[in-house]
């Protein structure tokens, strides 16, 4: 067996295990039954992926996995707001911004998929059934984790009155979805034009971030986090490490150091692309540095 598909056995457990953790302690304001609603839903986002898996390692295909993901994200939401007894307004409007964020998302990197032909990512971990696998299991513990605060204040059962830390939250999630959104759009557009074929962006936000759709995804979830704050209690406060989940994923793991390797190789010693990373920030968005 390969080093890196011994060591997919070994994280696999470990991912399967946070997952638990994060069930336990967002379950233990919602004992109303013998299992609370949040930990269904938590191993509903793992099942999902799992029943995925097995036709995409099959046809040794990526092309549906962000679906999945969007997919995932509205029925585990769905399943959280409405296995509760008590909704309210509160709810109703975290799974709404779920919801959204997630369709436009979904749909978003479905065409991008689906235009393409494949995604780069998946090229050495599809031949191996436990690093594709992986793959699939780590995309639950995403879920899982960035949906906690949402989920942890969907079932808790405490309603509280909108006030305006609530109008705060919703007011950060507006930015952090613009943001995301319009910078998707505009490399998008760059992309499908032939005159850029070959080269890389570098105007409208990505003239001010290297990568300021991931920011945006980062603002978005803080807002939800806000949003979802005043009715927490007790163990059910640790699912506010949901947008600091999302960020060190996005900025140590799977988004920015990934893309930015990418990059280099492709880029790399061009006189243009140095001098755009050396004037761009990387994550949170600045008017450019002039050129030294």
């Amino acid at each position: 067996m390969k080093r890196a598909d011994r060591n997919a056995v070994i994280q696999i457990p470990l991912v399967v295990l946070a997952a638990g953790l994060l069930a336990w302690a967002g379950g233990r304001n919602n004992l109303s039954g013998p299992v609370p609603v949040f930990a269904i839903c938590i191993g509903l986002a793992f099942v999902i992926q799992w029943i995925a898996f097995i036709p995409a390692f099959l046809l040794q295909s990526e092309r549906f996995f962000d679906v999945t993901g969007s997919v995932s994200y509205i029925a585990v939401a769905a399943v959280g707001l409405f296995a509760s007894r008590d909704v309210d307004t509160r709810g109703l409007l975290l799974f709404a911004l779920v919801a959204i964020w997630a369709i436009r998302l979904g749909a978003f990197l479905f065409r991008r998929v689906h235009r393409v032909g494949k995604d780069g990512r998946f090229d050495e971990l599809k031949p191996s059934f436990v690093r594709f696998f992986m793959v699939w299991t780590l995309q639950g513990l995403w879920i899982s984790f960035t949906l906690a605060a949402a989920l942890a204040a969907m079932t808790a059962g405490v309603h509280k009155e909108w006030g305006w830390i609530s109008w705060i939250g919703l007011f950060v999630w507006g930015v952090g979805f613009l943001l995301e959104a319009v910078a998707d759009a505009q490399k998008s557009h760059f992309r499908m034009n032939p005159i850029h074929r070959g080269h890389f962006i570098q105007t409208g936000l990505w003239s001010w971030s290297r990568h300021p759709n991931y920011f945006g995804e980062i603002v978005l979830w803080i807002g939800v986090a806000i949003i979802a704050a005043p009715v927490l209690r007790g163990w059910a406060w640790m699912t506010l490490v949901s947008p600091l989940f999302v960020a060190l994923l996005l900025t140590r793991v799977s988004g920015i150091p990934m893309l930015e390797k990418r990059s280099d190789e492709k880029w790399g010693g061009q006189t243009a692309y140095e001098s755009y990373k050396k004037r761009t920030a990387m994550l949170v968005p600045r008017p450019p540095r002039r050129d030294m």
